[in-house]
């Protein structure tokens, strides 16, 4: 059983989706402010957050950023807010899916098991892995590059964890965007290209000749050791 935290200060949707969750075998677990839903996150060991951007006290972007400096948790953001550079800045803060409302129950309901199944995936250990350039140590998120710690925000993390699973192998755009981002994303290539990019800026030694991050255009991309 998979528990799940809950955030909006919408008493009619934190019944809603309390009923529904529960109706498929999750425990529950419901906040109606930033600050509950930060204690709850770091205190009450979620499985999922379900985290709502436009609450009373604490901005939903502030509690994600809290949670992130001390927790890996699967975060869904919910908001209004339509636009992808609001997207980008949760991905980027360390959200794992952005649901905008409205929206369908069900397909909420999707994205919570895929979440837990990202989640579960990312705790096989993929141990350390090193060139002659770098090392990843992916069980405590640590990154060197020739010596010096790199930081790497927690959506570059999953895109190489997704990468490193299978060396060598081609990964396909669709495959990685559902992986990294969530079930609803698969034509975003643009996020690839600007996550990509970003990894070669911190870890090649050239980033306009990658010898480890390959792109293969149109098709995907490989980690090559």
């Amino acid at each position: 059983m998979s528990r799940v935290l809950v955030v909006d200060d919408d008493p009619r949707l934190l019944r809603t989706l309390s009923i529904a969750l529960r109706g498929h075998g999750h425990e529950v677990l419901t906040s109606a402010d930033g600050r509950g839903a930060v204690q709850a996150a770091l205190e009450d060991d979620p499985d999922v957050v379900i985290l709502d951007l436009g609450l009373p006290d604490i901005d939903g972007v502030e509690v994600l950023q809290q949670v992130r400096r001390a927790s890996i948790v699967p975060v869904i953001v919910l908001s209004a807010r339509h636009d992808s550079d609001d997207k980008i800045e949760a991905l980027d803060l360390g959200a794992d899916d952005y649901v905008t409302k409205p929206f369908g129950v069900e397909e909420l309901l999707a994205r919570v098991r895929a979440a837990v199944r990202r989640s579960s995936e990312g705790t096989r250990a993929i141990g350390t892995v090193s060139t002659d350039r770098f090392t990843l140590d992916f069980a405590d998120r640590r990154a060197t590059v020739e010596g010096e710690v790199v930081r790497l925000t927690p959506t570059e993390w999953r895109l190489l964890e997704t990468l490193c699973r299978n060396p060598g192998h081609l990964v396909s755009q669709q495959d990685l965007l559902r992986q990294v981002w969530g079930p609803s994303y698969g034509r975003e290539s643009n996020y690839l290209r600007v996550y990509a990019n970003q990894l070669r800026r911190k870890l090649e030694s050239d980033p306009s000749r990658p010898m480890h991050l390959i792109t293969e255009p149109g098709l995907g991309y490989r980690f090559v050791l």
